[in-house]
């Protein structure tokens, strides 16, 4: 068997209605069109999302701008001046910092940012840093740790 040779199976195909074509073909008269009004004549109908003068859907919704990117990553921020509420030498973690209620909930990944100083020595765990707060920690004499990103799908 060659491509050629392939043909749709017996019946598949039927025959195009030729509408308007005499009594005889079943579709003479009135070619399907009904009897009388706008869609009957000859270049009639309504162009596409009329409503009859009612105003449209397309007019009573809102105009979409911009675009929504659905993968972005929403973090709870921190700033380091934040940070000096803790004690010397603590070990700060996303858990350490919903405690203190300096973030709402640890299902956000934590990124801590450089405004503000900070004057202890810590540990700070967080899945993001600034480079100038990762500066600023580490000139305090602490450290920063970057923890792996979870994905929200992920999260319970």
């Amino acid at each position: 068997m060659r491509q050629n040779d392939l043909r749709p199976p017996k019946g598949a195909r039927h025959k195009p209605k030729r509408i308007g074509r005499g009594y005889g073909s079943g579709h003479g008269g009135y070619a399907t069109r009904g009897l009388k009004g706008q869609k009957a004549r000859a270049g009639g109908g309504v162009r596409p999302g009329f409503e009859g003068g009612q105003n449209p859907l397309s007019r009573r919704l809102p105009r979409k701008r911009g675009f929504t990117n659905i993968f972005r990553v929403e973090y709870a921020l921190v700033n380091v001046g934040q940070l000096s509420r803790f004690e010397a030498g603590s070990e700060v973690t996303p858990q350490a910092l919903q405690a203190a209620g300096m973030i709402k909930s640890v299902r956000k990944p934590v990124k801590i940012l450089g405004d503000g100083t900070l004057t202890v020595s810590l540990t700070v765990k967080a899945n993001k840093f600034s480079a100038a707060a990762k500066a600023k920690i580490e000139q305090s004499g602490g450290r920063a740790e970057e923890l792996a990103l979870v994905s929200a799908t992920s999260v319970e």
